[in-house]
């Protein structure tokens, strides 16, 4: 498994030779990955007579240029409007909203976007040489460790409710329950269905994200006039090059930064089943850890955007890997592109990289140049696309609840979905009147049904013997980690009582 210089070559000038196709799945990918609910494997799916007409360099080029800007795409809803365009770009609303209701909207999309650009390339990158190690990963990964991953994102819940512990937990909590919705993961109960058969399979992922986000956010929009303070409506009416510049500087000062939560999305992306969503989450918050001003996270500050970027798509390469070392699809994306390259007759696993090695490492010079192409073309658009906020929220709200409640219909095709997403809306808009966090509850339904099924599986398997959670020295090392960070922030909080104290 180990690549020659030539065959780089080769696929580097085969990229070449499609730019033009790797414009146009860009360009498709940053508008679907900006739409909540249309996402990159509904698009390829919707594209498949394309996809299979064509020769398989041409489909796997397009995909996979479409996959990685839908990660990129879905930051830009998220600052600008509060409304994540997929479940990894949920933590990037964080810092990038406060960031552009401050009037720094065109500050956070350059940050957005070079910390996806870097993070995608420099994962790529380390996939084309690393590649016969890190695919080992998986094998070491398994639920009892899984487990351990999950419990990182969802410590998350505490930091963001930081300023109202009560609360946060509350609606921590009240996401854990909704994502407990559906059949249970061993004897297929079901679970307050309420008799609806369509939350047998539990609670669709995206009538959550849309109402608690996107519905209730246009609610909220309602009651003032702009989306903006008024300072900030200022800076964004004079706002011109000179801000696109400056974030460009903001990203590449903070580099190590967006190289570290890069490797974490990548590690977590070839856990086959864990996603982008685990990824940008547990990035957040390690780098809220280690930082020297935790308090300020939530605020509106880069590493808050840089930190769940990077990782969002630094597990683009990570999502891949096991679909193309040992057949098995990282997500829902990956296993629409084995169903694509099953029928173009190209057999993945070992014997790829053996009979057709450029295929195999191609992905990832594709994925680099793709991001490349983004990035000059996304870059010189951030001036105007940041105007948006600039809307009335009379004009603006009515449009996101029409395009968002499209983006609910479309994944299922069940008008159900629709009276799910306003209920969720609802319920989201008392959460912000009220003063709890709505991501705390996007992190309970998105994690709380994967660690469910993991503690499960790892019981199962054990006959029920708890002390399995010991059992792994991987999964020990990580319970250690674990327990560290949630120790450091308060023995660093003691500390900085303490110098206070002193000085005073």
């Amino acid at each position: 498994m180990h690549i020659s210089m030539s065959i780089l070559a080769d696929q580097f000038a085969l990229n070449f030779s499609y730019l033009w196709l790797i414009v146009i799945g860009t360009t498709i990918g940053i508008i679907i990955g900006a739409m909540p609910g249309f996402g990159a494997a509904n698009t390829i799916i919707l594209l498949l007579p394309f996809t299979l007409a064509v020769h398989v360099d041409v489909a796997l080029i397009f995909m996979i240029s479409l996959f990685v800007a839908s990660h990129m795409g879905g930051g830009i809803t998220s600052i600008l409007l509060n409304i994540p365009g997929n479940g990894g770009a949920a933590a990037t609303c964080l810092d990038g909203y406060p960031m552009a209701r401050k009037g720094l909207g065109q500050q956070a999309l350059v940050l957005s976007f070079v910390s996806s650009t870097v993070g995608g390339m420099v994962t790529a990158g380390l996939s084309i040489f690393l590649l016969p190690y890190i695919s080992r990963l998986a094998y070491y990964m398994h639920s009892v460790e899984m487990v351990v991953v999950l419990l990182f994102g969802i410590t998350l819940i505490a930091s963001v409710a930081s300023d109202n512990m009560l609360k946060g937990l509350i609606a921590g909590f009240l996401g854990l329950l909704i994502g407990a919705i559906g059949a249970d993961h061993i004897y297929s109960t079901p679970r307050a269905t309420f008799g609806f058969i369509e939350l047998y399979d539990g609670v669709p992922l995206i009538a959550v994200l849309i109402g608690v986000f996107a519905i209730s956010e246009a609610l909220t929009m309602m009651e003032s006039s702009s989306v903006l303070s008024d300072k900030g409506r200022e800076l964004m009416k004079q706002a011109g090059w000179k801000e696109t510049w400056e974030g460009v500087q903001m990203a590449f000062a903070r580099t190590w930064h967006m190289i570290w939560t890069s490797l974490v999305g990548l590690v977590i992306g070839i856990i086959p089943g864990a996603g982008a969503s685990i990824a940008a989450f547990v990035a957040y918050q390690q780098s809220r850890l280690f930082s020297k001003t935790p308090e300020k996270y939530g605020t509106g500050i880069p590493e808050g955007v840089i930190a769940p970027e990077s990782a969002n798509n630094g597990c683009s390469s990570g999502d891949l890997i096991p679909l193309l070392v040992i057949g098995v699809p990282g997500g829902t994306t990956a296993a629409v592109m084995l169903i694509v390259l099953t029928y173009h007759g190209v057999q993945l696993g070992p014997r790829l990289f053996i009979q057709n090695p450029g295929m195999g490492y191609g992905v990832f010079v594709t994925m680099m140049v793709a991001y490349a192409v983004m990035l000059f073309t996304t870059l010189p658009l951030t001036r105007y696309v940041s105007r948006l906020v600039l809307i009335p929220t009379t004009v603006l709200a009515p449009i996101i609840i029409a395009f968002t409640l499209v983006g609910a219909f479309a994944p299922r095709g069940y008008m159900f979905d629709l009276w799910l997403t306003l209920v969720f809306g609802v319920i989201g808009y008392l959460c912000r009147r009220t003063g709890y966090n709505v991501v705390a509850v996007l992190i309970g339904v998105i994690l709380g049904p994967m660690l469910e099924a993991n503690v499960m599986r790892a019981l199962r398997i054990s006959g029920d013997d708890p002390l399995v959670f010991f059992s792994s020295p991987v999964g020990n090392v990580l319970w250690v980690a674990l327990a560290c960070s949630l120790l450091i922030p308060s023995f660093a909080k003691w500390r900085r009582n303490r110098a206070s104290l002193a000085s005073a």
